[in-house]
């Protein structure tokens, strides 16, 4: 039985995938449908090309997503697998909150910070 939190767990890895940002951005941006490198690269401001790139290997060997290229004019194309698709659900509760949120996680830190510059001597995270 999969336990995320037994590190000798393989489904770890899996969590892993799904913690980082630009998986998450990724799999956000191909609900829209298949896309190409390009286009990707254009919708998810702050991207390297580098780490777009890799992202998108570790996607596909993952399963998640399935590169697709025509021979005649090499245009590739990137769109979710039906495993993929099974997180459309979960990523878009995930952008929903941190966008519905993010005021009050800019606020808790302003607070934070103000404490902290207050008590010099408070041992900071």
């Amino acid at each position: 039985m999969a336990n995320v939190y037994s590190a000798a767990c393989p489904s770890r890895q899996a969590l892993d995938r799904l913690a980082d940002k630009w998986s998450v951005l990724l799999i956000g941006a191909l609900e829209a449908g298949p896309q190409r490198f390009g286009q990707l690269r254009d919708r998810i401001d702050g991207v390297s090309e580098k780490m777009l790139a890799q992202t998108l290997r570790s996607l596909e060997r993952d399963g998640l997503v399935n590169r697709q290229g025509d021979r005649p004019d090499r245009t590739v194309v990137y769109q979710l697998t039906p495993l993929g698709e099974t997180l459309r659900a979960p990523v878009a509760a995930i952008r929903e909150w941190a966008e519905q949120y993010i005021n009050d996680i800019e606020q808790a830190r302003e607070q934070a910070d103000s404490r902290q510059s207050e008590d010099p001597g408070r041992v900071r995270e």
